[in-house]
């Protein structure tokens, strides 16, 4: 099986093709598509964070494991294959952003930032380095042929989309990647290992953030930024005081277990974190409904669609990774600002996360849901 022809869009047999091995089966098979094609595949493997050595146990993105398991990759494939040590930028453009996030009240996505500026902006300006007409990463998306350049679109397989994940990738940038897995299946990802004989066909996928140990993401944040975790107090939207917490760090709006109080009011409706108050403090809980907004404001919007600045336009929205999207309509503003407004309300909405708009399948843009800037179901028209 090859790549689909949206893939190979504008390459040519013998072209030298770099290909993001992280160690998985994913980059593997990307690997091994584009040498089956008749590229020149350069293999290249970013030293983030080793989680090995962190967490004890193998399996993450960046784990000194995971190099060597892309380095028997390239090795049944023939193909040259580098080690680039970015663990310095790693640690200043994604982790010191995403512990800053979580001081902000905010619930970061570190996958969308080392997406954005370490392997779609070092990483892809390597490539150019190395002569390379493309780079090729293991990400479930599709890059099809559209009237004004290539577009980004959903994923076939709808349980392994990693769109959402990859809204900040700018046009110029769309234009030398490929995704090769985009038109498959994983279970047909996992049998081409297979055919293929790669030693990694039965790696398990990674579930965990690189850099967070087992999912302990609140001691990650005291390490990089010590006293971050500041007690304070559990207020109900209503002022009252209902008890003590030992940081907002370890809160996220929306969540519903392990608030440190009982769980319910006194009426037996169950509480949930409705806002965080970095500036005091303060983790805000209350009933369900209190979740509710009908639209919010993003930032540090980009837009891959056509429309207009200032144009009314309806999208599907997607408000988090694992999320269906709804319906709503952006106006996009100035200075990368937009505003949502929903068609229904929406619950449990985390500034910090991404708004991403949709046309169907095509990914025309988005942006980071901004704190405070939610617009409450009944403020709503």
């Amino acid at each position: 099986m090859n790549p689909s022809d949206s893939s190979l869009a504008g390459l040519a047999r013998g072209d030298r093709v770099v290909v993001a091995m992280s160690g998985g089966v994913d980059s593997a098979v990307t690997a091994a598509l584009m040498v089956e094609a008749g590229f020149e595949v350069v293999g290249v493997t970013l030293q983030l964070y080793d989680h090995g050595a962190a967490s004890g146990r193998k399996g993450a993105c960046c784990a000194g494991q995971d190099i060597y398991d892309a380095r028997r990759v390239a090795d049944r494939l023939g193909i040259d294959h580098f080690v680039l040590d970015y663990e310095a930028r790693f640690r200043s453009a994604v982790m010191e952003d995403f512990a800053a996030s979580y001081v902000a009240g905010e619930t970061p996505i570190p996958c969308v930032r080392c997406n954005e500026r370490v392997k779609f902006g070092d990483l892809l300006a390597t490539a150019r380095d190395l002569g390379a007409k493309a780079l090729a990463t293991g990400h479930y998306a599709r890059r099809l042929p559209g009237a004004a350049g290539p577009e980004l679109h959903r994923a076939v397989d709808d349980g392994r989309d990693q769109s959402y994940f990859l809204f900040a990738t700018t046009a110029v940038q769309l234009d030398f990647l490929r995704f090769p897995l985009g038109g498959l299946e994983k279970r047909e990802t996992r049998a081409l290992a297979e055919r293929l004989s790669l030693p990694v066909a039965a790696k398990p996928d990674s579930q965990d953030i690189c850099f967070v140990p087992s999912g302990g993401y609140a001691a990650v944040i005291e390490k990089l930024k010590p006293g971050a975790a500041e007690a304070g107090d559990i207020v109900h939207v209503d002022g009252r005081v209902l008890g003590r917490h030992r940081g907002i760090v370890h809160f996220t709006v929306g969540q519903r277990r392990g608030i440190g109080i009982a769980e319910s009011a006194a009426d037996g409706e169950p509480l949930y974190v409705v806002r965080l108050d970095p500036e005091r403090a303060r983790v805000v809980v209350g009933p369900r409904a209190a979740l509710a907004i009908r639209g919010l404001s993003v930032a540090g919007l980009n837009w891959l669609g056509g429309a207009a600045a200032n144009e009314s336009l309806p999208v599907m929205a997607k408000l988090r990774s694992m999320s269906a999207p709804v319906a709503a309509t952006v106006l996009r503003g100035v200075d990368g600002h937009a505003d949502v407004r929903f068609d229904t309300p929406q619950f449990g909405v985390a500034p910090g996360q991404a708004c991403v708009f949709y046309d169907g399948s095509r990914v025309l843009g988005g942006g980071w849901i901004r704190r405070q800037a939610a617009l409450a179901a009944s403020e709503a028209a």
